[in-house]
C-alpha cells in the first residue's frame, strides 16, 4: 500500500539561549551569597540527576567552581532514585555519560545507596536522604524545572521533586511512588520535600529551565526559603516554553527513539498524549494522536526501554535492544506497568507502518496524517505527510523545507533517513 508523500518541515521556536552559561551561574550564585551560610572548608554535597539536561557538564562545572571559589569542598552525588539499575556503579555511570566525572567537573563523585531516615511526614511517609549528603555540611541541588509526565499540578518536576524523591535514592523512590499511587505525586512531593527541608541540610539549588529548542534559557539561584514558591512560578514559565506537535490531530506519530535521557517516561507523555496508565489522549491541550510507532531506543538509555509500551507498534529490532533488568526495576519502582507492555511488532518499518495505516479509519491510505519526529524532546525538525499541508500553511511557525517526496525503505524494509535537506532520525 502506498503511504502518503512526505514533507520536511521546520518548526520555528523563539531562541532564549543564555549566551554565557558559566558567567550567568557565577553571577546568580554570588548574588544569592550561598557561601555565607557555611564556614570555610565546609563539605558541600551537590545533587545531580539523570535527565537529558542540555549543557549539564558545563552547568555542574560552574556550580563546583563557585563553591570552590567560596572556600568550600564540594562533591557530587547522584540524585536519581532507581535509575542506573538502582546500583551505585550504575548511577555513577549515568553521570559519567553526561560528562560528570571528577576530571571533567573538578569534584569527586560519591555514589552509594545507603540512606538516613529523616522521620515521617504528617501523612505517615518516611523521608530519606543519601547518607553521604546527610553527613555533609550542606546540600545544594542542580535540576531542571519542567512539566511531569505522570500528572498535572502547580509543582511537577524540578528542585522540589529532586529533593523529595531523588535524594531518597532507591529506598525512598520506591516508597514515595507507592504513596503517590494513593495520595497523588504532587502531594507526596510537597510533604516529603518539606520534611527534607526540615532536616536543615538543604542550602538551596540552581533551577534550570530550557526553551523549546532545548537550549539553557534560564538559570536561577533559589534559596531554600523560597524553593516551593519559586518552583511554582518557574513551572508556569517552563510550560509556556513547552514545544508541541504542531497540528491538532495526527493519525500516526512516528518516533525514532525513546529513552530515559529524553524523558522520565521514555517518551514525554504530554507530547505523545498518553498517560502512564496508557490511556489515549488524556491531555486536553495536546494534539490528538491516534497511533504511535516507536522505531528504537536511544543508545544513551543503555537498554532501559521504559515507555516503549505507550507505542501501538514497534519493530522486532527494538525488542532485541531491551535490557529487561533496568527496564523492570524502573517500572516497578514507579508502580507503572503500561510503559513496558509489549506492543504488536513486525520485522520491519514497512510492515509496521502499512499495518498501522490500515487501522486509523482512512479508506484511502494516501490521506493518512503522519508526523515523524526524532524524539519527544526535539520538535524543531519534523517530517509530515502531504495531507497535513493545509495545517502547515495555517501555522506561521512552520516552514516547509522540501518538495513532497515518497517514503523510501532499504532492503530490510526499514525507513531510509537520509531525507531532503540532510539526514533525519536514526
Amino acid at each position: 500500500m502506498p503511504l502518503p508523500r512526505l514533507l520536511l518541515v521546520r518548526q520555528h521556536f523563539a531562541d532564549d539561549a543564555i549566551p554565557n552559561i558559566s558567567e550567568e551561574i557565577h553571577g546568580q550564585l554570588r548574588a544569592a551569597n550561598f557561601g555565607a551560610r557555611l564556614a570555610p572548608g565546609a563539605r558541600v554535597a551537590i545533587a545531580v540527576g539523570s535527565r537529558g539536561i542540555a549543557n549539564l557538564d558545563v552547568i555542574v562545572r560552574a556550580v563546583v567552581g563557585y563553591w570552590k571559589e567560596s572556600g568550600m569542598r564540594p562533591f557530587i552525588f547522584p540524585a536519581m532514585g532507581s535509575h542506573g539499575a538502582a546500583t551505585a556503579e550504575g548511577q555513577a555511570g549515568v553521570l559519567a555519560h553526561y560528562g560528570i566525572t571528577e576530571d571533567q567537573v573538578g569534584a569527586p563523585i560519591v555514589s552509594q545507596l545507603e540512606v538516613v531516615s529523616l522521620g515521617k511526614t504528617g501523612d505517615g511517609i518516611e523521608a530519606f536522604m543519601d547518607r553521604a549528603a546527610f553527613e555533609s555540611d550542606g546540600v545544594f541541588l542542580v535540576g531542571r524545572v519542567k512539566w511531569h509526565t505522570d500528572f498535572a499540578g502547580k509543582i511537577e518536576s524540578g528542585l522540589y521533586k529532586m529533593m523529595a524523591i531523588g535524594l531518597g535514592k532507591f529506598a525512598g523512590a520506591k516508597r514515595y511512588h507507592t504513596y503517590g499511587y494513593r495520595l497523588g505525586l504532587e502531594t507526596v512531593i510537597r510533604t516529603v520535600g518539606r520534611q527534607v527541608i526540615g532536616s536543615g541540610k538543604i542550602l538551596g539549588g540552581l533551577a534550570i529551565l530550557e526553551d523549546a529548542n532545548h537550549n539553557t534559557a534560564r538559570l536561577e539561584a533559589v534559596p531554600v526559603e523560597m524553593m516551593e514558591q519559586r518552583e511554582e512560578q518557574n513551572l508556569v514559565l517552563a510550560k509556556r516554553w513547552m514545544p508541541r506537535v504542531p497540528v491538532p490531530h495526527a493519525d500516526i506519530l512516528i518516533v525514532d527513539e525513546a529513552g530515559k535521557t529524553i524523558s522520565g517516561a521514555g517518551m514525554d507523555t504530554k507530547i505523545i498524549n498518553r498517560n502512564v496508565a496508557g490511556h489515549y489522549n488524556p491531555w486536553p491541550e495536546t494534539p490528538i494522536i491516534e497511533r504511535i510507532y516507536l522505531r528504537g531506543i536511544s543508545p544513551l538509555s543503555y537498554g532501559n526501554a521504559v515507555g516503549f509500551g505507550f507505542a501501538d507498534m514497534v519493530p522486532d529490532r527494538l525488542l532485541d535492544a531491551i535490557d529487561w533488568t533496568p527496564t523492570r526495576i524502573n517500572a516497578l519502582t514507579a508502580s507503572s506497568f503500561a510503559g513496558i507492555k509489549i506492543p504488536p511488532h513486525f520485522p520491519s518499518d514497512r510492515q509496521c507502518l502499512e499495518t498501522m495505516a490500515a487501522t486509523v479509519g482512512r479508506l484511502d491510505i494516501s490521506e493518512v496524517e503522519i508526523v515523524w519526529i526524532r524524539n519527544t524532546m526535539e520538535l524543531g525538525r519534523l517530517v509530515m505527510s502531504e495531507p497535513l499541508l493545509p495545517e502547515i500553511r495555517r501555522n506561521p511557525r512552520l516552514e516547509v523545507l522540501s518538495d513532497p517526496f515518497d517514503a523510501t525503505f532499504d532492503e530490510q524494509g526499514n525507513l531510509k533517513v537520509d531525507l531532503p535537506g540532510g539526514p533525519f532520525g536514526l
